[in-house]
């Protein structure tokens, strides 16, 4: 019976985590499309374009990947680009290491490769002694296959209409991570870290400066940093 009822518990934790991921999974459908008709824009082959997600599973490193291969940048300049763009991960992981270190092998493995900042979003506040590893396996997963279905559909429809980005599923990446960020400003600090790296990074994309994006996220890690010590103060 114990037996019996300890699946049951995994499946029950399998299914709230699909649930509870499933407005984000939905929310990144059309970055999903757009990424795969990137991929064909791009001139990848369909199994290279579908690898992109598969394998890099990175929405904003891919779009920015894709237009350096449409650009004709060199290998060295990609992988330091996405570098950056992806570095936020190891922040991710070293908040979640509390919470998976103790797990196998594989499950280091396998959560590591499916922590995205919609899953951070959904268990990085958990208490490590609450963390629920089916829980946030059904909910990475879901959102894996969703995406790589989003990117296949992406890639056939690409295929037969071109420039398919003229429809404005751009959107959808903003749209992601206002989703994301919105539920989480809780305190001063959050919103005031929020606010710092909003305005910067639109004063920054107004003045055309290229490494705008990340210098906004230091103001605003900063500002968030500073601004949490000064009130516990």
């Amino acid at each position: 019976m114990d037996a019996m009822d300890s699946e049951i518990d995994k499946k029950r934790s399998l299914i709230n985590g699909t649930l509870a991921m499933m407005p984000l999974s939905l929310a990144v459908i059309p970055w999903g499309f757009l990424a795969g008709s990137f991929a064909i824009d791009s001139g990848l082959s369909i199994l290279e374009g579908q690898a992109m997600s598969a394998v890099l599973f990175a929405g904003a490193a891919q779009l920015v990947a894709m237009g350096m291969i449409k650009a004709g940048a060199s290998i060295m300049t990609m992988v330091i680009t996405i570098f950056f763009i992806t570095s936020r991960h190891f922040l991710y992981s070293l908040s979640m290491r509390s919470h998976i270190s103790g797990l196998p092998l594989r499950w280091r493995v396998t959560l590591g490769f499916l922590l995205t900042d919609e899953l951070f979003a959904l268990c990085g506040h958990h208490k490590p002694e609450n963390f629920d590893r089916w829980y946030a396996l059904g909910a990475g997963f879901s959102f894996y296959l969703i995406w790589n279905l989003a990117t296949f559909v992406g890639i056939a429809v690409g295929a037969q209409i071109p420039d398919l980005q003229q429809y404005g599923l751009e959107f959808a990446v903003a749209a992601t991570f206002i989703a994301i960020v919105v539920p989480n400003i809780k305190s001063w600090p959050v919103l005031l870290a929020a606010l710092s790296a909003l305005v910067s990074s639109v004063v920054f994309a107004y003045l055309g400066v290229e490494s705008g994006l990340v210098i906004s996220s230091l103001i605003g890690m900063t500002v968030g940093y500073v601004s949490e010590g000064w009130i516990k103060s």
